[in-house]
């Protein structure tokens, strides 16, 4: 998926000397942005925000739906051909279908419970879309992983995993998506210790059993989770810190729990675009445009996407928090 954004600002992560060493609670509530213009898809972007532009390596979360957006036609998602550097996409859904393509030639639809991975590197071009014959309620998640420094050059990839490990105990239904949780790992390729989890609260809940060097932060897709004891609305992101052992999940609803180790390097998040030097997003913004080093996505009804225009003062790397 793509920051359709106009105008996007620099969002700037990354450094580790204020990354929280201590279990804390931080509600992050997100903003609304339309994807493919004043018609489009509606999502609420909770990271980056303004007080904390990542977990672990994780950089970018859109929560949308869920939605009705027909069982046929035209509507529903539709994001043009794009580029990325430097991260991986994730996609995650709970209701719908959506229709990938890429520059290497994948066309891949996915549904509920499965997982398109997109591994950028060097660069790749993708587009997504609700197909044509689909059922009419839209509603997941996609998500960015940033690239750590030795790895964000590798070679583009797309993997679809349809079968992910299912654990369930307790009042807890836990899927992994990647890395590593309640002793259930996903085949899902990863470059930094990090994990992602949709986990379904029902009954008296219960507790998932965490690593004290990870930071997590935990996703409501709907509302009816209670987090560590507080309750978290839908689209709402509670940052939880590092230092856990254990976190107690209550109350009912699904959720997506989001955790590694904190990302050490700084990075500068422009566009579609993860890079660590102004210099680095300008090159690939004229490659963009100039119709290099992205290769082409067939099978899409309609043009790619521009890229907008950098802002006036240089890109900086920073640090994770304002």
């Amino acid at each position: 998926m793509s920051n359709l954004d106009p105008a996007p600002t620099e969002a700037t992560c990354g450094g580790r000397s204020d990354v929280a060493t201590a279990p804390v609670r931080e509600l992050l509530i997100g903003r609304d942005v339309v994807l493919g213009g004043p018609r489009g898809l509606t999502v609420t972007r909770t990271l980056p925000h303004r007080d904390r532009r990542m977990v672990g390596a994780w950089c970018f979360v859109d929560h949308y739906g869920p939605e009705d957006i027909g069982s046929g036609g035209p509507g529903g998602m539709r994001v043009p051909p794009h580029p990325h550097i430097g991260l991986q996409t994730v996609s995650w859904l709970v209701r719908g279908e959506v229709l990938h393509r890429d520059s290497l030639g994948s066309e891949q639809l996915i549904r509920p419970g499965q997982l398109n991975l997109m591994t950028a590197g060097v660069g790749i071009s993708h587009a997504e879309e609700s197909p044509a014959d689909r059922t009419p309620i839209l509603h997941g998640a996609q998500l960015w992983v940033a690239l750590p420094a030795g790895e964000r050059a590798v070679a583009p990839a797309f993997a679809h995993h349809g079968d992910l490990p299912v654990v369930a105990r307790d009042g807890l239904t836990v899927t992994v998506l990647m890395g590593t949780l309640e002793d259930a790992t996903s085949p899902a390729r990863t470059y930094t210790p990090l994990v992602g989890a949709e986990v379904l609260i029902g009954g008296d809940g219960g507790t998932l059993a965490l690593r004290p060097d990870f930071e997590y932060a935990v996703l409501a897709f709907e509302d009816g989770p209670v987090v560590d004891g507080e309750p978290v609305p839908a689209g709402g992101l509670v940052y939880l810190g590092t230092g856990r052992t254990e976190l107690p999940l209550t109350g009912a609803g699904r959720t997506l729990v989001l955790g590694g180790e904190p990302f050490e390097e700084q990075i500068v998040m422009w566009w579609n675009f993860v890079g660590r030097s102004h210099d680095d997003i300008v090159a690939a913004r004229a490659d963009w445009e100039a119709g290099r080093g992205f290769g082409t996505v067939t099978g899409f009804d309609g043009a790619p996407l521009h890229a907008p225009e950098l802002p006036t003062t240089p890109l900086k790397p920073r640090g994770r928090t304002r």
